[in-house]
């Protein structure tokens, strides 16, 4: 494998770093080591890596704020997009987002230009990119709510656009596939108030720093909301709050959030998710779906 990742490396100007430890890219702060890692920060070099995908496994990920990477490591090379897709414009009446662009600074984006219903994005941890291929959301509004459609590369090096009636974004899911990489959104857009803007902002802050544990080795939301029903209130009546597996534990402040508190490995994180999945099955017969991405070797 190392023999293939000197070739890519010959051919692009991207660093990839040899077995690299994801605990340090990932806000879980665990995981083991990736064969390669880089920070792709233009799109010749994402054409030439991306068309070695039938010879390495390769996996983009955005700020590792949804992510869990096993302790066995990942087999492949990670990617991360760099400098080159972190950009936003405004455009023919489109607000033209790049997929590295963090939700936040998207949010204060639209805010410094007065542009209304971007708020919400204040509360979602991550980059844009994450936030599309999920539909992410909070407080009622979620990222297909203004999305008109994205550009990508697709499993065959080509650039194609799609809009959204055709991405099937649902609830925290979407028919994008892990070969397809998002390289910018385009968004619909209104001007609003700029006062009326600020004050829903800061109203999402204040709500998110009290009712979340933003401050701890967490990853957000654990699990997705089954329909009609809060994840949270499942689990915390089940009778896992504080529960504990390892160095994992869930939050007190808020049950579907597991945190990192005390050193804890992937496993513990995933086996305190089974447990838990395992538990609210028992007590209300419903199955809770991950809303973290787990990747990497399995354990043996």
């Amino acid at each position: 494998m190392n023999d293939i990742i000197t070739e890519i490396q010959s051919k692009i100007k991207s660093k990839i770093f040899i077995n690299y430890s994801m605990s340090k890219s990932t806000w879980f702060r665990t995981g083991g080591k990736a064969s390669g890692y880089t920070i792709i920060n233009n799109i010749k070099d994402l054409k030439i890596i991306t068309s070695y995908r039938d010879r390495i496994k390769l996996y983009v990920v955005g700020v590792g704020s949804n992510l869990l990477v096993r302790d066995n490591g990942f087999d492949g090379i990670i990617i991360r997009l760099g400098k080159s897709f972190n950009k936003i414009k405004i455009r023919n009446n489109n607000l033209i987002v790049g997929t590295s662009v963090l939700d936040l600074n998207l949010a204060k984006f639209a805010l410094k230009n007065s542009i209304k219903d971007f708020e919400f994005f204040r509360g979602i941890p991550g980059s844009v990119g994450g936030a599309i291929k999920m539909n992410a959301g909070c407080y009622g509004h979620q990222t297909a709510d203004n999305l008109k459609k994205i550009l990508v590369l697709d499993k065959n090096g080509e650039f194609k656009k799609i809009k959204i009636d055709d991405l099937h974004l649902g609830y925290r899911s979407s028919r994008i596939n892990d070969e397809c990489i998002i390289l910018q959104a385009y968004f619909n857009f209104q001007f609003g108030a700029k006062e009326e803007i600020l004050n829903k902002f800061n109203d999402i802050q204040i709500k998110r720093e009290s009712s979340q544990p933003i401050k701890e080795k967490t990853s957000g939301s654990t699990f997705k909301n089954p329909i009609n029903k809060f994840a949270a209130e499942l689990i915390e009546k089940s009778g896992c709050k504080n529960l504990r597996v390892g160095g994992a534990v869930v939050s007190e402040i808020h049950s579907n959030f597991i945190i990192n508190k005390y050193n804890a490995t992937s496993e513990d994180i995933e086996n305190l998710g089974k447990q838990i999945i395992k538990k609210v099955k028992k007590n209300f017969g419903i199955s809770l779906e991950w809303e973290i991405k787990i990747i990497g070797n399995e354990n043996k």
